[in-house]
Protein backbone atom coordinates (compact mmCIF):
# COMPACT_ATOMS: atom_id res chain seq x y z
CA UNK A 1 0.00 0.00 0.00
CA UNK A 2 2.60 2.52 0.94
CA UNK A 3 4.79 1.93 -2.69
CA UNK A 4 1.03 2.45 -4.33
CA UNK A 5 0.78 5.76 -2.13
CA UNK A 6 4.04 6.77 -2.41
CA UNK A 7 3.67 7.90 -6.22
CA UNK A 8 0.84 9.31 -5.90
CA UNK A 9 1.74 11.43 -3.19
CA UNK A 10 5.04 12.48 -5.65
CA UNK A 11 2.30 13.43 -8.48
CA UNK A 12 0.40 16.22 -6.21
CA UNK A 13 3.91 17.31 -4.49
CA UNK A 14 4.37 18.50 -7.95
CA UNK A 15 2.71 22.47 -8.38
CA UNK A 16 1.89 21.74 -12.73
CA UNK A 17 0.89 18.09 -11.88
CA UNK A 18 -1.37 18.90 -8.98
CA UNK A 19 -2.86 21.74 -11.07
CA UNK A 20 -3.41 19.41 -13.90
CA UNK A 21 -4.92 16.74 -11.74
CA UNK A 22 -7.26 19.35 -9.94
CA UNK A 23 -8.52 20.76 -12.96
CA UNK A 24 -9.94 17.88 -14.09
CA UNK A 25 -11.67 17.16 -10.80
CA UNK A 26 -13.20 20.45 -10.92
CA UNK A 27 -14.12 19.82 -14.78
CA UNK A 28 -15.78 16.72 -13.05
CA UNK A 29 -17.72 18.50 -10.28
CA UNK A 30 -19.73 20.95 -13.12
CA UNK A 31 -19.96 17.80 -15.37
CA UNK A 32 -22.15 16.27 -12.23
CA UNK A 33 -23.37 19.40 -11.67
CA UNK A 34 -24.64 19.31 -14.86
CA UNK A 35 -26.27 16.16 -15.08
CA UNK A 36 -28.69 17.32 -12.18
CA UNK A 37 -30.05 20.40 -13.74
CA UNK A 38 -33.62 19.03 -15.60
CA UNK A 39 -35.37 20.61 -18.08
CA UNK A 40 -38.95 20.73 -17.29
CA UNK A 41 -41.74 19.16 -18.56
CA UNK A 42 -40.51 15.61 -18.77
CA UNK A 43 -42.52 12.20 -17.81
CA UNK A 44 -39.89 10.41 -15.85
CA UNK A 45 -41.95 6.73 -15.95
CA UNK A 46 -42.41 7.86 -19.79
CA UNK A 47 -38.92 7.96 -20.30
CA UNK A 48 -38.26 5.09 -18.28
CA UNK A 49 -40.24 2.83 -20.15
CA UNK A 50 -39.17 4.59 -23.60
CA UNK A 51 -35.18 3.54 -22.28
CA UNK A 52 -36.04 -0.09 -22.47
CA UNK A 53 -34.64 -0.32 -25.52
CA UNK A 54 -31.18 -1.03 -25.70
CA UNK A 55 -30.16 1.18 -28.24
CA UNK A 56 -31.26 4.38 -26.01
CA UNK A 57 -30.20 3.20 -23.17
CA UNK A 58 -26.71 2.64 -24.47
CA UNK A 59 -27.11 6.47 -25.63
CA UNK A 60 -28.29 6.94 -22.04
CA UNK A 61 -25.24 5.02 -20.77
CA UNK A 62 -23.02 7.30 -22.45
CA UNK A 63 -24.45 10.19 -21.31
CA UNK A 64 -24.05 9.87 -17.78
CA UNK A 65 -27.47 8.93 -17.14
CA UNK A 66 -28.36 12.81 -18.44
CA UNK A 67 -30.75 11.62 -21.45
CA UNK A 68 -32.96 9.69 -18.51
CA UNK A 69 -33.36 12.54 -16.19
CA UNK A 70 -33.49 14.96 -19.34
CA UNK A 71 -31.02 17.64 -18.12
CA UNK A 72 -29.27 20.10 -19.80
CA UNK A 73 -27.01 17.83 -20.97
CA UNK A 74 -29.10 15.37 -22.23
CA UNK A 75 -27.25 14.78 -25.80
CA UNK A 76 -24.27 13.77 -24.48
CA UNK A 77 -20.46 14.71 -26.29
CA UNK A 78 -21.77 11.91 -28.77
CA UNK A 79 -22.34 14.79 -31.62
CA UNK A 80 -18.45 16.29 -30.76
CA UNK A 81 -17.67 12.33 -31.60
CA UNK A 82 -19.69 12.32 -34.96
CA UNK A 83 -18.17 15.21 -35.73
CA UNK A 84 -14.89 14.17 -35.57
CA UNK A 85 -15.07 10.74 -36.95
CA UNK A 86 -16.09 12.89 -40.30
CA UNK A 87 -13.41 15.37 -40.31
CA UNK A 88 -10.88 12.03 -39.76
CA UNK A 89 -12.80 9.71 -42.89
CA UNK A 90 -12.86 13.51 -45.17
CA UNK A 91 -8.86 13.43 -44.74
CA UNK A 92 -8.91 10.16 -46.62
CA UNK A 93 -11.06 11.31 -49.56
CA UNK A 94 -10.73 15.49 -49.43
CA UNK A 95 -7.14 16.61 -50.44
CA UNK A 96 -7.82 19.92 -48.56
CA UNK A 97 -8.67 18.17 -45.47
CA UNK A 98 -5.29 16.14 -45.81
CA UNK A 99 -3.33 19.47 -46.02
CA UNK A 100 -4.63 20.92 -43.41
CA UNK A 101 -4.00 17.98 -41.20
CA UNK A 102 -0.10 18.09 -41.83
CA UNK A 103 0.40 21.95 -41.47
CA UNK A 104 0.83 21.65 -38.33
CA UNK A 105 -0.61 23.94 -35.32
CA UNK A 106 -2.30 26.64 -37.70
CA UNK A 107 -3.70 23.28 -39.45
CA UNK A 108 -4.90 21.96 -36.57
CA UNK A 109 -6.59 25.24 -35.29
CA UNK A 110 -8.41 25.66 -38.47
CA UNK A 111 -9.75 22.10 -38.38
CA UNK A 112 -10.97 22.29 -34.53
CA UNK A 113 -13.40 25.43 -36.16
CA UNK A 114 -14.50 23.56 -38.71
CA UNK A 115 -15.17 20.56 -36.56
CA UNK A 116 -16.98 22.95 -33.93
CA UNK A 117 -19.22 24.11 -36.30
CA UNK A 118 -20.36 21.18 -37.58
CA UNK A 119 -20.84 19.59 -34.03
CA UNK A 120 -23.17 22.77 -33.54
CA UNK A 121 -25.14 21.27 -36.73
CA UNK A 122 -25.24 18.02 -35.56
CA UNK A 123 -25.88 18.11 -31.68
CA UNK A 124 -28.63 20.82 -33.77
CA UNK A 125 -30.41 18.18 -35.65
CA UNK A 126 -30.22 15.83 -33.14
CA UNK A 127 -32.39 18.18 -30.25
CA UNK A 128 -34.80 18.75 -32.88
CA UNK A 129 -35.38 15.36 -33.96
CA UNK A 130 -35.32 14.42 -29.57
CA UNK A 131 -37.54 17.06 -28.68
CA UNK A 132 -40.08 16.15 -31.38
CA UNK A 133 -39.62 12.38 -30.59
CA UNK A 134 -40.85 12.54 -27.21
CA UNK A 135 -43.05 15.15 -27.61
CA UNK A 136 -45.40 12.68 -29.76
CA UNK A 137 -44.10 10.08 -27.89
CA UNK A 138 -46.44 11.88 -24.91
CA UNK A 139 -42.90 11.86 -22.83
CA UNK A 140 -42.03 15.69 -23.05
CA UNK A 141 -45.11 18.34 -21.92
CA UNK A 142 -43.95 21.21 -23.54
CA UNK A 143 -45.87 24.05 -25.66
CA UNK A 144 -44.97 24.84 -29.10
CA UNK A 145 -43.23 28.40 -27.70
CA UNK A 146 -41.16 26.27 -25.38
CA UNK A 147 -39.41 24.07 -28.43
CA UNK A 148 -37.02 26.32 -29.68
CA UNK A 149 -35.66 27.27 -25.69
CA UNK A 150 -35.31 23.49 -25.16
CA UNK A 151 -33.68 22.86 -28.62
CA UNK A 152 -31.24 25.79 -27.50
CA UNK A 153 -30.86 24.61 -24.69
CA UNK A 154 -29.90 21.09 -25.05
CA UNK A 155 -27.62 22.26 -27.98
CA UNK A 156 -26.29 24.70 -26.10
CA UNK A 157 -25.55 21.41 -22.68
CA UNK A 158 -23.39 19.76 -26.13
CA UNK A 159 -21.66 22.99 -27.01
CA UNK A 160 -20.78 23.04 -23.23
CA UNK A 161 -19.15 19.23 -23.24
CA UNK A 162 -17.23 20.47 -26.21
CA UNK A 163 -15.64 23.09 -25.01
CA UNK A 164 -14.93 20.91 -21.33
CA UNK A 165 -13.36 18.61 -23.26
CA UNK A 166 -10.97 20.65 -25.39
CA UNK A 167 -10.28 22.61 -22.34
CA UNK A 168 -9.11 19.09 -20.14
CA UNK A 169 -7.22 17.78 -22.99
CA UNK A 170 -5.48 21.35 -22.92
CA UNK A 171 -5.11 21.90 -18.87
CA UNK A 172 -5.54 18.94 -17.27
CA UNK A 173 -4.67 15.14 -18.11
CA UNK A 174 -5.31 12.62 -20.37
CA UNK A 175 -7.80 12.90 -23.42
CA UNK A 176 -10.77 15.30 -22.70
CA UNK A 177 -13.90 13.81 -24.17
CA UNK A 178 -12.59 9.95 -23.31
CA UNK A 179 -12.48 11.40 -20.09
CA UNK A 180 -16.06 12.94 -19.88
CA UNK A 181 -17.46 9.70 -21.16
CA UNK A 182 -15.41 8.04 -18.67
CA UNK A 183 -17.30 10.39 -15.59
CA UNK A 184 -20.53 9.92 -17.31
CA UNK A 185 -20.23 6.11 -17.08
CA UNK A 186 -18.86 6.56 -13.01
CA UNK A 187 -21.94 8.76 -12.11
CA UNK A 188 -24.63 6.20 -13.45
CA UNK A 189 -22.42 3.20 -10.96
CA UNK A 190 -23.84 4.14 -7.94
CA UNK A 191 -27.46 4.67 -8.52
CA UNK A 192 -26.79 1.03 -10.53
CA UNK A 193 -25.35 -0.53 -7.70
CA UNK A 194 -27.89 0.41 -5.36
CA UNK A 195 -30.66 -0.90 -7.87
CA UNK A 196 -28.85 -4.36 -7.69
CA UNK A 197 -28.63 -4.50 -4.11
CA UNK A 198 -32.43 -3.91 -4.18
CA UNK A 199 -33.27 -6.60 -6.69
CA UNK A 200 -31.12 -9.25 -4.79
CA UNK A 201 -32.78 -8.42 -1.17
CA UNK A 202 -35.95 -8.59 -3.12
CA UNK A 203 -35.41 -11.96 -4.26
CA UNK A 204 -35.65 -10.88 -8.20
CA UNK A 205 -31.87 -12.21 -8.50
CA UNK A 206 -30.16 -14.63 -6.38
CA UNK A 207 -26.57 -14.25 -4.36
CA UNK A 208 -25.45 -17.21 -7.71
CA UNK A 209 -26.40 -13.93 -9.90
CA UNK A 210 -24.48 -11.33 -7.78
CA UNK A 211 -21.34 -13.93 -7.29
CA UNK A 212 -20.93 -14.29 -11.32
CA UNK A 213 -21.63 -10.59 -11.77
CA UNK A 214 -18.56 -9.47 -8.93
CA UNK A 215 -16.16 -12.99 -11.09
CA UNK A 216 -17.24 -11.84 -14.98
CA UNK A 217 -16.18 -8.15 -13.57
CA UNK A 218 -13.19 -8.63 -12.32
CA UNK A 219 -12.52 -11.42 -15.22
CA UNK A 220 -13.55 -8.81 -18.13
CA UNK A 221 -11.14 -6.00 -16.06
CA UNK A 222 -8.14 -8.73 -15.97
CA UNK A 223 -8.74 -9.19 -19.78
CA UNK A 224 -8.60 -5.50 -20.57
CA UNK A 225 -5.80 -4.80 -18.71
CA UNK A 226 -3.52 -7.77 -20.00
CA UNK A 227 -4.27 -6.66 -23.74
CA UNK A 228 -3.82 -3.02 -22.47
CA UNK A 229 -0.91 -3.38 -21.54
CA UNK A 230 0.23 -6.18 -23.66
CA UNK A 231 3.10 -4.94 -26.14
CA UNK A 232 5.33 -6.75 -28.65
CA UNK A 233 9.39 -5.57 -28.35
CA UNK A 234 11.36 -5.58 -31.62
CA UNK A 235 15.12 -4.88 -31.14
CA UNK A 236 16.55 -2.04 -32.50
CA UNK A 237 20.73 -2.15 -32.85
CA UNK A 238 22.32 1.28 -32.98
CA UNK A 239 25.37 1.44 -35.21
CA UNK A 240 28.62 2.50 -33.78
CA UNK A 241 29.58 6.14 -34.67
CA UNK A 242 33.72 7.27 -34.16
CA UNK A 243 34.08 10.68 -33.20
CA UNK A 244 37.47 12.04 -32.60
CA UNK A 245 38.88 9.17 -30.58
CA UNK A 246 35.85 8.00 -28.94
CA UNK A 247 33.14 5.48 -30.26
CA UNK A 248 29.74 5.54 -29.73
CA UNK A 249 26.24 3.93 -30.01
CA UNK A 250 26.49 0.33 -30.55
CA UNK A 251 23.81 -0.34 -27.75
CA UNK A 252 20.56 -2.19 -28.23
CA UNK A 253 16.94 -1.26 -27.60
CA UNK A 254 13.60 -2.33 -28.41
CA UNK A 255 10.77 -0.53 -30.23
CA UNK A 256 7.78 -1.59 -28.19
CA UNK A 257 4.44 -1.89 -30.41
CA UNK A 258 1.43 -2.48 -28.39
CA UNK A 259 -1.26 -4.87 -29.23
CA UNK A 260 -3.94 -2.19 -28.51
CA UNK A 261 -2.27 0.52 -30.35
CA UNK A 262 -5.39 2.20 -30.51
CA UNK A 263 -7.04 2.44 -26.85
CA UNK A 264 -10.32 3.05 -26.50
CA UNK A 265 -11.14 5.97 -29.35
CA UNK A 266 -11.73 2.66 -31.90
CA UNK A 267 -14.31 1.74 -29.99
CA UNK A 268 -16.17 5.07 -28.80
CA UNK A 269 -15.99 5.94 -32.95
CA UNK A 270 -18.18 2.34 -34.02
CA UNK A 271 -20.68 3.51 -30.78
CA UNK A 272 -20.91 6.98 -32.45
CA UNK A 273 -21.50 5.41 -36.05
CA UNK A 274 -23.79 2.20 -35.19
CA UNK A 275 -25.83 4.43 -32.61
CA UNK A 276 -26.55 6.67 -35.44
CA UNK A 277 -28.85 5.16 -38.43
CA UNK A 278 -30.85 3.67 -35.18
CA UNK A 279 -30.93 6.93 -33.35
CA UNK A 280 -32.06 8.61 -36.47
CA UNK A 281 -34.66 5.89 -37.52
CA UNK A 282 -35.78 5.72 -33.56
CA UNK A 283 -36.29 9.76 -32.92
CA UNK A 284 -37.94 9.86 -36.82
CA UNK A 285 -40.12 6.99 -36.03
CA UNK A 286 -41.23 8.62 -32.76
CA UNK A 287 -42.17 11.98 -34.51
CA UNK A 288 -44.16 9.99 -37.18
CA UNK A 289 -47.74 7.84 -36.67
CA UNK A 290 -49.01 4.96 -38.83
CA UNK A 291 -46.90 3.43 -41.38
CA UNK A 292 -44.24 5.13 -42.02
CA UNK A 293 -43.50 5.26 -38.01
CA UNK A 294 -43.62 1.47 -37.51
CA UNK A 295 -41.11 0.96 -40.29
CA UNK A 296 -38.37 3.07 -39.07
CA UNK A 297 -39.04 1.74 -35.48
CA UNK A 298 -38.46 -1.63 -37.37
CA UNK A 299 -34.85 -0.23 -39.02
CA UNK A 300 -34.11 1.32 -35.45
CA UNK A 301 -34.69 -2.17 -33.82
CA UNK A 302 -32.97 -4.42 -36.94
CA UNK A 303 -29.63 -1.93 -36.66
CA UNK A 304 -29.50 -1.88 -32.94
CA UNK A 305 -26.82 -5.04 -32.06
CA UNK A 306 -27.69 -7.71 -29.95
CA UNK A 307 -30.97 -7.03 -31.57
CA UNK A 308 -30.56 -9.78 -34.46
CA UNK A 309 -26.86 -11.35 -35.66
CA UNK A 310 -26.29 -8.83 -38.89
CA UNK A 311 -26.47 -6.15 -36.98
CA UNK A 312 -23.86 -7.53 -34.23
CA UNK A 313 -21.33 -8.47 -37.20
CA UNK A 314 -21.27 -5.02 -38.31
CA UNK A 315 -21.41 -3.37 -35.35
CA UNK A 316 -18.21 -5.86 -34.57
CA UNK A 317 -16.77 -5.21 -38.24
CA UNK A 318 -17.02 -1.33 -37.49
CA UNK A 319 -14.29 -1.89 -33.97
CA UNK A 320 -12.01 -3.59 -36.23
CA UNK A 321 -12.33 -1.38 -38.92
CA UNK A 322 -11.83 1.38 -36.56
CA UNK A 323 -9.04 -0.18 -34.67
CA UNK A 324 -6.76 -0.54 -38.00
CA UNK A 325 -7.45 3.01 -38.82
CA UNK A 326 -6.94 4.62 -35.77
CA UNK A 327 -3.48 2.38 -35.39
CA UNK A 328 -2.86 3.61 -39.16
CA UNK A 329 -3.26 7.13 -37.88
CA UNK A 330 -1.67 7.40 -34.59
CA UNK A 331 1.55 5.11 -35.66
CA UNK A 332 2.93 5.61 -38.72
CA UNK A 333 5.10 2.83 -39.85
CA UNK A 334 6.98 4.87 -42.55
CA UNK A 335 8.35 7.30 -40.32
CA UNK A 336 8.72 4.97 -37.61
CA UNK A 337 11.29 3.21 -40.85
CA UNK A 338 12.60 6.59 -41.38
CA UNK A 339 13.71 7.80 -37.74
CA UNK A 340 15.58 4.36 -37.17
CA UNK A 341 17.63 5.21 -40.33
CA UNK A 342 18.27 8.86 -40.19
CA UNK A 343 19.44 7.98 -36.21
CA UNK A 344 21.52 5.21 -37.14
CA UNK A 345 19.39 2.30 -35.95
CA UNK A 346 18.34 -0.72 -37.41
CA UNK A 347 16.47 -3.70 -36.54
CA UNK A 348 19.17 -6.73 -36.62
CA UNK A 349 18.54 -8.95 -39.35
CA UNK A 350 16.32 -6.29 -41.51
CA UNK A 351 17.83 -3.68 -43.64
CA UNK A 352 17.17 -0.38 -42.48
CA UNK A 353 14.35 1.81 -45.13
CA UNK A 354 12.06 -0.16 -47.01
CA UNK A 355 12.78 -3.59 -45.96
CA UNK A 356 12.14 -1.98 -42.32
CA UNK A 357 9.24 -0.14 -43.10
CA UNK A 358 7.83 -3.65 -44.30
CA UNK A 359 8.62 -5.95 -41.53
CA UNK A 360 6.72 -2.80 -39.10
CA UNK A 361 4.18 -2.91 -41.07
CA UNK A 362 3.70 -7.38 -40.46
CA UNK A 363 4.43 -7.19 -37.01
CA UNK A 364 2.06 -4.12 -36.25
CA UNK A 365 -0.70 -5.68 -38.30
CA UNK A 366 -0.53 -9.12 -36.62
CA UNK A 367 -0.75 -7.68 -33.01
CA UNK A 368 -3.10 -5.40 -34.51
CA UNK A 369 -5.47 -7.94 -35.57
CA UNK A 370 -5.47 -9.45 -32.29
CA UNK A 371 -6.48 -6.62 -30.40
CA UNK A 372 -8.92 -5.84 -33.07
CA UNK A 373 -10.85 -9.16 -32.86
CA UNK A 374 -10.52 -8.76 -28.51
CA UNK A 375 -11.89 -5.04 -28.69
CA UNK A 376 -14.64 -6.47 -31.16
CA UNK A 377 -16.11 -9.69 -28.69
CA UNK A 378 -15.42 -7.15 -26.08
CA UNK A 379 -17.90 -4.50 -27.67
CA UNK A 380 -20.17 -6.88 -28.57
CA UNK A 381 -20.37 -8.66 -24.62
CA UNK A 382 -22.37 -5.94 -23.26
CA UNK A 383 -25.52 -6.45 -25.39
CA UNK A 384 -25.28 -10.60 -24.06
CA UNK A 385 -23.73 -10.11 -20.32
CA UNK A 386 -27.33 -9.69 -19.03
CA UNK A 387 -28.25 -13.19 -20.58
CA UNK A 388 -25.40 -14.36 -18.85
CA UNK A 389 -25.53 -13.08 -15.64
CA UNK A 390 -29.33 -12.43 -15.50
CA UNK A 391 -28.51 -9.20 -14.14
CA UNK A 392 -30.39 -6.81 -15.82
CA UNK A 393 -29.56 -3.31 -13.31
CA UNK A 394 -26.16 -2.93 -13.78
CA UNK A 395 -24.68 -1.95 -16.97
CA UNK A 396 -20.73 -1.23 -15.69
CA UNK A 397 -20.07 -4.85 -15.61
CA UNK A 398 -18.71 -5.93 -19.18
CA UNK A 399 -17.95 -5.11 -22.64
CA UNK A 400 -17.85 -1.29 -24.02
CA UNK A 401 -18.70 0.95 -20.18
CA UNK A 402 -16.02 -1.41 -18.97
CA UNK A 403 -13.66 -1.08 -21.63
CA UNK A 404 -13.82 2.54 -21.81
CA UNK A 405 -13.61 2.89 -17.69
CA UNK A 406 -10.09 0.78 -17.60
CA UNK A 407 -8.66 1.72 -21.18
CA UNK A 408 -9.43 5.76 -20.09
CA UNK A 409 -8.10 4.84 -16.72
CA UNK A 410 -4.89 2.84 -17.85
CA UNK A 411 -4.12 6.00 -20.35
CA UNK A 412 -4.52 8.46 -17.86
CA UNK A 413 -2.29 6.93 -15.16
CA UNK A 414 0.43 6.39 -17.80
CA UNK A 415 0.27 10.37 -18.79
CA UNK A 416 1.02 10.81 -14.99
CA UNK A 417 3.35 8.37 -15.01
CA UNK A 418 5.58 10.07 -17.83
CA UNK A 419 5.43 13.71 -15.93
CA UNK A 420 6.81 11.94 -12.85
CA UNK A 421 9.00 10.08 -15.06
CA UNK A 422 10.57 13.31 -16.72
CA UNK A 423 10.90 14.35 -13.08
CA UNK A 424 13.02 11.16 -11.83
CA UNK A 425 10.10 10.68 -10.04
CA UNK A 426 9.03 6.16 -9.43
CA UNK A 427 5.53 5.83 -11.27
CA UNK A 428 2.23 4.10 -10.60
CA UNK A 429 2.86 1.63 -13.36
CA UNK A 430 6.03 -0.82 -12.42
Amino acid sequence: MANTLAPMMAAFKLPDLRKRILYVFGMFAVYVIGLHIPIPGINHEKMASLLRGELLNLFDVFSGGAFKSFSILAMGIMPYINASIIFQLLGLAWPRIAELQKEGESGRKKLSQYQRWLTIFLALLQAMMTVTMLRKAGVLGISNLQVLPVILTLTGGTCFLMWMGEQITDKGIGNGVSLIIFAGIVARMPAEFGKTMQTWQAGVISWWNVFLLAVTWLLTVAAIVYITKGERRITTQSAKRVVGTKVYGGGSSYLPLRVNQAGVIPIIFAIAVAMLPGQIATMAGGALKGHWGDVLSDIAKATSPGENWIASLFYFLMVVGFTFFYTAVTFNVSDVADNLKKYGSFIPGIRPGKPTEKHLDRVLTRITLAGALFLGCIALLSYYMRDITGVTSFSVVGGTSLLILVGVALDTVQQIEAHLVMRQYEGFIR
